[in-house]
């Protein structure tokens, strides 16, 4: 069984001497054995790693082929009592055709074996001069010594009783024009196995590292490859011993090449999350027609041990946010998208300003940034911008300040209209005692600000911008048509860790006076600011106080909108995420509000402006999120 989906896989390049097969089987057992003791599930070896992939003529000695046959079933002995699903790579004889196998092996049987399909003849390989390729295979199964009639092809598709299930392709195969593993992977795999013999050239690694990440991706699968290492002759090439584990497109794992001891490398890898993206991605099953004619022989390997931790899972806590390595070209490519969405929709509806609250947040920061961005873009002056501060009752000095400084500094048309006598009339209207700090309190705040935007746009031909973040629309952290409500929303699918993200991008490039206060503005405590200050003047309503840290609902979020992940699985990756971060109880409490507050929020969601998407995680009802106002949450509830 699985843990919440994830399996352990190891790839091992084992120590290795040409022809010597005994050596070679006792490397491979001695791997077998630490790679289950270490939780893998499934273990890869090299191809032909029973023998030594550079054999040459010797491939065509009996003694050798005689000796690998008994080297497998040695093997087979010998790891019989592991639970891990092992493969190894033979040559072996068929009708006096000789062939490049390899074998999946479990509880003591030869559960099947994959012929190599692709056999290279070029440069340094004359593969043809040995082998047959597996088109030429005469047989559906051979009877081997020991293990009965095995089945043998290309169509073996091999499952566990779980959620596992996997295909083989050798070497070359992954070269191909149409890789098997492609049709492999329409039939279900969601794992592709790849041992490999693959010699190192000047700038071979990299090209094998990109065409193993991106077979995964195209596959939408996880890709484990294990390469022959040093031991092999050295007459005319060197083999390097690279292993790759890539996980739909991203690299999990990477051995080191070139060492003379055995290499194993592992990863967790979650194939309940590769089956949801294959579910949400239309295209994957548009490709299933491909694959209509072939069909598969499915092999059940039985049930294979569950590894007790994800000591190899890659489970970033912040998923939102770019590596430290792509941070600066992401956040551009944002940044760029929100302009250029908004320089559009400007455009069309013939704007001529562009109106925004700016209250020292961060969300309206970011929209005055993507609005400087969007003025450079289409050559006008920042004075387009009427940015907004409209204080209440809940402005702190720091915000406010923070607020003025950011306008200025980018030469926005400043305006300050302070609400506090308008709200104090409606009070008066409604007949609601201010002194009571309810919604009411709140949100009259809201939708006066919002009132204040809208008519302004009118009486200088603006569209008005909104603020919200994808954080706030997933929560309902808003005021229905108050800050809920804009004529195009700039932010609607930034996270709230990715604007952090995203104003410590610009901040690295300004001025720094600017920089200052755009570093200032990320680490004031999130707050709506509608409730009065602290005593001292700071911010005494903190919104992760009420709901929790923004850090770990965009951790859920993530995981629950792209991936179907449920609760328990949710909190059990965020227990993992934030270990030594946040506690498990705040962990706890925090899903119990994010499934709460996703499912009665709906409504708000159904009717948001329109605005740019930028990952590939996005509410807009109009596509990416189409869910009932009315949903149960029963489903999703832990209690």
């Amino acid at each position: 069984m699985s843990t919440y989906g994830y399996y352990r896989f190891a790839a091992a390049s084992p120590q290795v001497r040409v022809a010597d097969v005994e050596f070679n089987v006792t490397a491979m057992v001695k791997a077998a054995r630490e790679a289950a003791g270490k939780g893998a599930q499934v273990v890869l070896f090299p191809e032909l790693g029973i023998t030594g992939c550079s054999c040459a003529d010797l491939f065509f000695q009996p003694a050798l082929m005689l000796a690998a046959r008994k080297g497998l079933g040695r093997f087979v002995a010998e790891t019989s009592r592991l639970k891990s699903v092992c493969i190894v790579s033979l040559p072996l004889v068929v009708q006096d055709a000789l062939y490049i196998m390899a074998a999946v092996v479990k509880d003591g049987h030869v559960l099947g074996l994959v012929p190599k399909s692709v056999l290279p003849n070029y440069r340094e390989f004359y593969e043809k001069r040995h082998f047959c390729a597996a088109a030429q295979l005469p047989v559906k199964s051979i009877e081997l010594p020991g293990c009965g009639e095995v089945p043998v092809g290309t169509d073996l598709l091999f499952a566990d009783d779980d959620e596992l299930s996997f295909g083989v392709e050798i070497g070359a195969d992954l070269w191909s024009v149409i890789p098997p593993s492609g049709n492999l992977a329409l039939q279900g795999a969601r794992v592709i196995f790849n041992p490999c013999a693959c010699d190192e050239l000047a700038g071979s690694a990299a090209y094998r590292r990109m065409l193993v990440a991106q077979q995964s991706a195209r596959c939408v699968a996880a890709y484990v490859l294990a390469g022959a290492g040093v031991g092999e002759s050295s007459q005319d090439v060197v083999y390097g011993g690279h292993c790759l584990i890539a996980d739909n497109g991203r690299m999990a794992a990477e051995s080191k090449r070139f060492s003379r001891d055995t290499e194993i490398i592992y990863a967790d890898v979650d194939l309940t999350r590769l089956a949801a993206a294959r579910m949400s991605e239309s295209t994957f099953h548009d490709s299933r027609a491909l694959a209509a004619e072939s069909s598969v022989r499915r092999v059940m390997v039985g049930s294979v041990a569950s590894s007790s931790d994800l000591a190899y899972a890659h489970i970033p806590p912040r998923p939102f946010v770019p590596a430290p390595g792509e941070s600066a070209t992401r956040c551009e490519e944002i940044l760029n998208i929100q302009a250029c969405g908004l320089v559009k929709r400007m455009e069309h509806s013939r704007a001529r300003s562009m109106v925004l609250g700016v209250s020292g947040g961060l969300d309206s920061s970011l929209a005055l940034l993507v609005c400087e961005r969007a003025c450079k873009m289409m050559g006008i002056p920042t004075s387009s911008i009427l940015a907004v501060t409209m204080p209440g009752f809940g402005t702190t000095g720091r915000t406010y300040n923070n607020a003025v400084a950011l306008i200025r500094h980018i030469g926005a048309d400043f305006r300050e209209i302070n609400i506090r006598e308008a709200c104090l009339l409606h009070f008066k209207d409604l007949d609601y005692d201010p002194s009571l700090r309810t919604n009411t309190y709140e949100n009259v705040q809201a939708r006066e600000r919002t009132k204040i935007l809208m008519n302004l746009a009118n009486k200088t031909g603006g569209m008005v911008i909104g603020t919200g973040d994808l954080s706030e629309i997933a929560l309902g952290w808003s005021t229905y048509n108050g800050d809920h409500m804009s004529m195009y929303s700039v932010n609607c699918s930034i996270p709230k860790t990715l604007i952090r993200c995203l104003i410590e991008h610009v901040a690295a490039q300004s001025p720094a006076e600017m920089a200052a206060t755009l570093r200032d503005i990320n680490d004031t405590p999130v707050s709506p600011e509608l409730l009065p200050p602290a005593d001292d003047g700071t911010v005494d309503q903190k919104t992760e106080d009420i709901l929790g840290p923004y850090d770990i609902h965009d951790f859920f979020l993530y995981h629950f909108i792209k991936y179907g992940a449920t609760p328990a699985k949710l909190q059990a990756l965020a227990l993992l995420a934030f270990a030594g971060e946040y506690s498990q109880d705040l962990i706890e409490r925090t899903l119990q509000t994010f499934i709460r507050r996703f499912f009665t929020q709906q409504f708000k969601r159904t009717c948001v402006p329109d605005g740019p998407k930028v990952g590939t995680i996005a509410l807009s009802p109009r596509g990416d999120w189409r869910m009932p106002t009315d949903a149960c949450s029963a489903v999703w509830n832990m209690r």
